[in-house]
């Protein structure tokens, strides 16, 4: 049954409980992918992440069952909202940006949210495993080598900030030291 506006607080048992399993499904895949990230030390975990996945698909099912012609806009704003949090975790250091992998993942948290509040459970099931991997992609001795020697090879080149010949020209309009 679809709803209007009037009638927001009438709405069908069967449909609260379908919105509610969505987003238990969708806060159990943010929990395995916090986990992930918890083992790894981040700050963002397994509670974050569940939330993050969890307030997804709760207003993507209200929204799709309250508001269905205009659906594709709460999924907007729930890719702009998570990408602002995402912007708050990350961080430039002297060793490089950090943060990058977690806010991306608090990102991918919200999509597998977004793709089991429309209803698409092996979807977002699916997603989940796929983030895992692409997490877990570093624990390949084979994969973590490359990359090793990737960041020795990038912190012996000698194009850093102290070395003015490898500066880039400044624009007239450019101010700075």
């Amino acid at each position: 049954m679809r709803y209007s506006r009037t009638r927001l607080s009438i709405m069908d048992v069967a449909d609260q409980l379908t919105i509610l399993g969505r987003s238990a499904l969708a806060a159990a895949l943010g929990i395995v992918i916090g986990l992930e990230r918890e083992t790894r030390g981040k700050a963002a975990g397994e509670r974050t992440f569940a939330l993050l996945s969890l307030g997804a698909a709760a207003f993507v099912s209200i929204g799709g069952f309250l508001f269905p012609a205009s659906a594709d806009r709460i999924v907007q704003g729930i890719a702009a909202g998570v990408g602002f949090l995402g912007g708050g975790v990350i961080f430039r250091r002297e060793a490089g940006v950090q943060g990058l992998t977690t806010a991306a993942s608090a990102w991918a948290a919200a999509a597998i949210g977004v793709v089991a509040g429309l209803g698409a459970y092996v979807a977002a099931v699916l997603t989940t495993v796929l983030v895992l991997i692409i997490l877990e992609l570093d624990q390949i001795p084979l994969l973590r080598r490359m990359s090793e020697q990737a960041e020795a090879a990038a912190s012996a080149n000698p194009r850093d900030r102290d070395h003015p010949e490898h500066h880039r020209p400044r624009a007239p309009h450019d101010r700075g030291p």
